[in-house]
């Protein structure tokens, strides 16, 4: 099994985090050089991987991510997890965005995906497949 770890980068470690906690393959999206190849990867990844996580932190710069996991949740539910994290690294989700972020998250779940709002939870659930 296989879980590709999208979602958040700008300096968040909870892909760190995550990692330690699993106890199945991942696939890390994250690289130095972000080039065509990486970006080709990453497509070949998110295709062919058992699960494709998203996890949305204070810290995202853009909203791709989430368009990922929506598109995801409506075209492969049983293998799409969304995970939002209401901190990260002292930034914080005003109310506001949170309620917006948990309106996308009742999104994904009629869908069929999964949601969760904490890092542990996501990984008791992958290591339980």
């Amino acid at each position: 099994m296989k879980v590709f770890l999208g979602g958040t980068c700008n300096g968040s470690t909870w892909r760190q985090n995550l990692i330690k906690m699993l106890k199945m393959d991942y696939f890390n999206p994250v690289v130095d050089d972000w080039n065509e190849e990486a970006y080709q990867r990453e497509l070949f990844e998110r295709n062919n991987c058992d699960f494709v996580l998203y996890v949305i932190t204070p810290k995202m710069m853009g909203v791709y991510s989430i368009a990922e996991a929506v598109d995801d949740s409506n075209k492969r539910p049983e293998k799409t997890i969304y995970c939002v994290l209401r901190k990260d690294d002292g930034k914080m989700f005003n109310d506001k965005q949170m309620l917006s972020l948990m309106t996308v998250a009742e999104m994904i779940n009629n869908n069929g995906g999964k949601v969760f709002y904490n890092l542990e939870v996501v990984a008791e659930y992958l290591n339980k497949k």
